[in-house]
């Protein structure tokens, strides 16, 4: 029995969390969160903070603070100063319609804004980016986290 209720308090306890992150758009949970303060200024700086708080649906694929440093300092202070090559890479990670983790999977092997979708096992790729945490829910879409930015090739 104390295990029982043990449980429901925990179950309890989570639940409103999960709840409060439904009720936020994309852009709210990246400003509430410190590993997006980079994707936070670059959106910002690209001036599309609005777009991530739109009505939506939306998917995007938000490297973190971790993910923007693997490019080198030279190169990020490159990139946030030229708006226009900005605006491209952030775009690169932003997909219209909530896909969540089941239906990328459905996606191996498929483009996807240009980036190859990878299924490998566990682990699920996007271009060489991996993602580390899916399906982080929004009122406007989906988060996925990811661990390098996607850079799109010029063509």
């Amino acid at each position: 029995m104390k295990k029982m209720l043990a449980l429901a308090v925990a179950l309890f306890a989570i639940a409103p969390a999960s709840r409060a992150e439904d009720e936020k758009t994309i852009a709210e949970i990246a400003v509430g969160n410190k590993d997006f303060s980079t994707l936070v200024a670059a959106a910002k700086a690209a001036g599309l903070v609005d777009a991530l708080g739109a009505k939506g649906p939306m998917t995007v694929f938000a490297p973190t603070n971790a993910a923007f440093e693997k490019l080198g300092k030279e190169t990020l202070d490159k990139v946030l100063a030229d708006k226009e090559l900005l605006t491209k890479i952030l775009k690169a990670h932003i997909v219209e319609g909530a896909v969540m983790a089941a239906d990328v999977v459905k996606l191996d092997g498929k483009e996807v804004n240009g980036f190859k979708i990878k299924i490998d096992g566990e682990k699920v790729m996007i271009g060489t980016a991996t993602v580390t945490k899916a399906d982080i829910k929004a009122k406007n879409g989906v988060v996925h986290v990811i661990d390098t930015v996607l850079v799109p090739t010029a063509k």
